[in-house]
């Protein structure tokens, strides 16, 4: 007798509703367009310029290329937001800026002390967080589920369905502590203080090496402006002549050829004052751009007091170089970039070693499920149990010792022990580029100041030179071949003497730098 049919749990579903046998292979093809559809956004060709699509205020955005036109220019479409020019301030148009004022001024506009400052904000970020690893992690974790099934059979006595559903929620609240693992957290802190120290060494540096830059470029343009105020007197002494030369010619004294002479050479000072005129332009960009400000500020400068340079910038340099090796910025950072590549080597050898951790959790779990966690600690993986309760706590306190890893333990080691000889060997060679730098501002200063003197006396003899001669060619006992000469003999002194001065204060501030001794540039 067959058996009564049993009662159905659940209404059999209507899904899956069979689909088209077209529509599977249509949206497969669809979804592998949506990444290389992408394409639309590059520009079409490669012959012709893009035409990016823009938006109201005429910002280019992401988008297909506007269609291709034959008078398509190479111009991108203007947008006011990425064009704005930061204006300086800071800047007082009617004050003339000493070189001191002007260092301060690129301290404090220059960018690159503020991204040195954040590099180093953030390597004191980073040893934060390394020492974080002395401090227990907590976790909290919080599930809720639910399961759904149901199916049918038929075993030839008739018909029967099923239906069940669960649900459930779990909070867990976790615990892990490692507690000693024989160094490695402490290596590890030691090379993030390391490399914070260099951080901060090299916004020290960024400071250096700008008032090495501005002061080289004050010098420069100083020299160049002196140089455009002898052209502009050479100018004048050659129109002096030529009046001379037209004077003579009238008083049947002079020639044509005198008149020529004097006019070509008024020509040729007329000539070097435009030119000297530009290259002080040059000079001034120059300055503003060590300086780090806008190109279209305009401060004034002042002239440097001419006092004579003291000899006792160029002293021994067998006395300055052990004491600037030990404040160099950069044999500073050399040095804790070795410490800290020695704290690695030694983090890595901890890894060899076992560590002891203590783990805790506790979890409460409502409905007709249940859950506790143990999280996982260094290599171990975390557990999942299900055991029933509602509630339930656990304390571990364990031993975990690596057996065998494939050789990956090793081989960071021996990256580390290598790390940390190339970083002895970058530290000695920053002490022998430092010893050279040394060497060479030493002898550019002593060169410098040398030149210095040579070119004051030969101003001196120059100038009694052209006075003599200028003379003697007005009183008609001189020669115009002999004034114009002493002349330009006079032009050339003068100039060298604004160049000795320049190259001598410049070689006294990079000698300063060199030797980490930044107070040296208020001894000159």
């Amino acid at each position: 007798m067959p058996l009564p049919k049993m009662p159905s749990l659940s209404v059999r579903p209507s899904w899956p509703i069979p689909l088209p046998r077209l529509s599977w292979p249509a949206l497969l093809l669809s979804l592998a367009g949506c990444a290389t559809s992408s394409l639309d956004l590059a520009p079409p060709r490669a012959d012709r310029p893009w035409t990016p699509p823009v938006d109201a205020s005429g910002a280019i955005v992401s988008g297909p290329a506007r269609p291709d036109s034959p008078d398509a220019r190479y111009v991108l479409p203007a947008n006011a937001a990425a064009g704005a020019v930061p204006q300086d301030n800071a800047i007082d148009p009617g004050h003339e800026y000493t070189l001191a004022e002007l260092i301060d001024l690129a301290q404090s506009s220059n960018p690159r002390t503020r991204i040195a400052w954040n590099a180093a904000r953030n390597a004191a970020l980073a040893t934060g967080m390394v020492k974080s690893v002395y401090l227990p992690q907590l976790a909290a974790t919080a599930m809720t589920g639910w399961r759904h099934s149901n199916g049918s059979s038929n075993i030839g006595l008739g018909d029967s369905s099923s239906n069940s559903s669960t649900h459930g929620t779990v909070g867990v609240l976790s615990l892990q502590w490692l507690l000693f693992d024989f160094g490695g957290r402490q290596a590890r802190v030691q090379a993030a203080e390391q490399a914070t120290i260099a951080g901060n060494v090299a916004l020290t540096a960024v400071h250096q090496q700008l008032v090495q830059e501005v002061s080289v470029a004050y010098h420069g343009y100083i020299a160049a402006r002196a140089r455009t105020v002898n052209a502009r007197q050479g100018l004048v002494n050659a129109g002096t002549l030529l009046d001379a030369a037209n004077a003579r010619y009238r008083q049947g004294q002079g020639t044509v050829v005198e008149v020529a002479q004097a006019t070509q050479n008024r020509e040729q000072a007329r000539l070097a004052t435009v030119t000297a005129d530009g290259a002080e332009q040059d000079a001034y960009l120059a300055l503003i751009t060590a300086m780090g400000i806008s190109p279209l500020a305009q401060p004034r400068i002042a002239a440097l007091p001419d006092h004579a340079l003291s000899p006792a910038l160029a002293q021994p340099v067998e006395q300055i170089i052990t004491d600037a090796l030990a404040r160099r910025p950069d044999v500073l950072a050399a040095y804790a970039a070795e410490q800290a590549e020695q704290a690695k080597a030694r983090a890595a050898d901890s890894d060899f070693l076992p560590k002891v951790f203590l783990s805790a959790s506790t979890s409460h779990t409502s409905g007709r499920s249940s859950i506790t966690a143990v999280p996982a600690i260094g290599q171990q993986a975390g557990t999942v149990n299900l055991d029933g309760s509602r509630s339930g706590s656990s304390v571990f306190l364990g031993v975990t010792l690596p057996l065998y890893d494939g050789g990956l333990r090793a081989a960071a080691r021996m990256q580390a022990r290598n790390d940390a000889a190339s970083a002895g060997e970058r530290l000695t060679r920053a002490k022998q580029d430092a010893t050279r730098q040394i060497v060479a501002a030493r002898n550019a200063l002593r060169s410098g100041i040398a030149a210095n003197e040579a070119a004051v006396a030969l101003l001196k003899a120059a100038r009694v030179t052209y006075d003599a001669a200028s003379a003697a060619y007005r009183n008609g006992v001189g020669s115009l071949t002999d004034a114009t000469l002493a002349q330009s003999q006079m032009l050339v002194a003068q100039n060298a003497y604004a160049d000795s001065i320049a190259n001598a204060r410049s070689a006294a501030a990079v000698l300063a730098v060199a030797t980490g001794r930044v107070s040296l540039l208020d001894e000159r």
